[in-house]
């Protein structure tokens, strides 16, 4: 039987520690690489994003008649709405997908600095095919659940007062998703199967939904969401040694670097 329990406080606080950690000079060449590959997608994207937003705007407002015109500002701010989720969504999946062995390495860099033990080595030649498909594990498992949410979200949409329940269940997805993605690295790491780590995650419930809810938060933020990764996977791998294992950390290691 699932325990669910948890604080929802766990996930700011993780988040905070991960932002205070990969401020260490050891972890720099880990956060620089996928910064520059967050950079080159925020340019690309947020491009498509106000080339996509102006022609379905332009479609919509052609598609009302004239005496529903009054509705053009609700539907500009429907549309914007939609497509910011989208935008923050697809920006994490594909800057994950290719910063994923970056990523693992930066997992298990701090889980060193934290606990002084660090996760069992793994040759590179082995670490990167393996955490690739696993990111495509996710990537499967994010479109087929997804798909289902969506088709109970439309029937739930036709059904009044439960309709009003849609965005709700929306963001409780997007946030498990979220975090499953960013707790996965350390998992990772120690080869944890993925369908263990979902039950993990579900005994911290209220933590899980809370660290997802923030990171999905911060990457709907354009500029921000540039630098959402590395904080995500850092404050992730605090919730996961902390939070989902109980394991004590070291306050030292994030005073090193000033020194």
């Amino acid at each position: 039987m699932i325990k669910v329990n948890g604080s929802p406080t766990s996930a700011p606080a993780a988040l905070s520690l991960g932002l205070r950690l990969i401020l260490h000079p050891d972890l720099r060449i880990f956060i620089l690489v996928p910064l520059l590959i967050n950079l080159a997608l925020f340019f690309v994207l947020t491009a498509w994003l106000m080339h996509e937003f102006g022609l379905l705007m332009d479609w919509l407002l052609d598609f009302l008649p004239g005496w529903l015109s009054f509705l053009g500002g609700i539907l500009w701010l429907i549309a914007a709405f939609f497509l910011i989720f989208v935008y923050g969504y697809s920006f994490s999946i594909i800057a994950n997908l290719i910063a994923a062995p970056f990523n693992g390495l930066l997992a298990e860099k701090i889980e060193t600095k934290l606990t002084g033990i660090a996760p069992p080595p793994e040759p590179l030649s082995t670490m990167i095919p393996r955490t690739l498909l696993r990111e495509l594990l996710k990537l499967w498992y994010f479109l087929s659940r997804g798909l289902l949410v969506m088709l109970g979200l439309l029937l739930l949409s036709f059904i009044p007062l439960l309709q009003l329940l849609t965005p709700i269940i929306a963001a409780l997805w997007g946030a498990w998703c979220m975090t499953i993605q960013y707790t996965d690295y350390p998992a990772d790491n120690h080869k944890t199967p993925f369908k263990e780590l979902r039950h993990q995650l579900m005994t911290q419930s209220l933590g899980s939904y809370s660290l997802g809810g923030l990171i999905m938060l911060g990457a709907m933020i354009p500029v921000l969401n540039i630098f959402v990764m590395p904080i995500a996977v850092a404050g992730a791998t605090v919730f996961w040694l902390r939070d989902i294992h109980g394991r004590a950390l070291n306050p030292e290691a994030l005073l090193t670097h000033n020194r």
